[in-house]
């Protein structure tokens, strides 16, 4: 759920990357934290919180040409959840208060039953705090396409955008930067015409 911050005239929003373990969330996160561009100042440093295998994300930024809502500017709070199965209750943790989601996908063929049971398990995940995927702006990211034993994208659509009305996606390869931003520039696109479509009282 976006914050208002009535002191510093910001709207908080915050955008959460899901996927199974490896399939290059952290590594989405790290090129915006390098790439992203904002005035001095409006950019979080890129926290990691650990664990033994896996670790948690985060940063916020306030991009230069953030469009302005009922004179609001617009801060993005960025995170990844952990991958590994284990740490689901780190997932629920990261879940709340969401506002938009990019589901990141790993394009190799021996991982589409990982991206499946991903994509179940942050459906269940949400419905566990009471929200539904339906509601929250996402989009998908089928993420190492320079890889050589990648699954057509015709198919990876088959499996987790298969529905009536499709979600955007996007195909990428994070660690040489492509389709980072085009994933990116989306959500947070769809985030800020959900809130200027709401025009709720609060905004004013």
């Amino acid at each position: 759920m976006a914050i208002i911050n009535q002191a510093t005239k910001e709207l908080q929003v915050k955008v959460v990357y899901y996927g199974p373990a490896m399939c290059g969330k952290t590594t989405n996160l790290v090129q915006v934290h390098d790439h992203v561009q904002t005035a001095a100042g409006n950019k979080g440093k890129l926290v990691s919180l650990a664990t033994s295998s896996d670790r948690t994300l985060f940063f916020d930024f306030l991009p230069i040409e953030a469009m302005s809502i009922k004179g609001f500017k617009t801060k993005f709070q960025l995170y990844t959840v952990p991958g590994q199965v284990i740490y689901n209750t780190t997932r629920q943790l990261v879940l709340r208060g969401v506002d938009g989601i990019v589901f990141v996908a790993d394009s190799q063929y021996e991982k589409m039953t990982e991206n499946v049971e991903s994509f179940q398990n942050l459906q269940d995940n949400l419905k566990a705090l009471k929200l539904n995927l339906d509601d929250i702006p996402h989009v998908i990211q089928y993420n190492k396409r320079d890889l050589p034993n990648v699954a057509p994208v015709e198919y990876m659509e088959f499996l987790l955008n298969n529905r009536e009305v499709q979600i955007p996606s996007f195909t990428g390869a994070a660690h040489k930067c492509e389709g980072v931003f085009e994933t990116l520039n989306m959500i947070t696109r769809m985030l800020l015409n959900k809130f200027i479509n709401q025009r709720a009282p609060q905004y004013a």
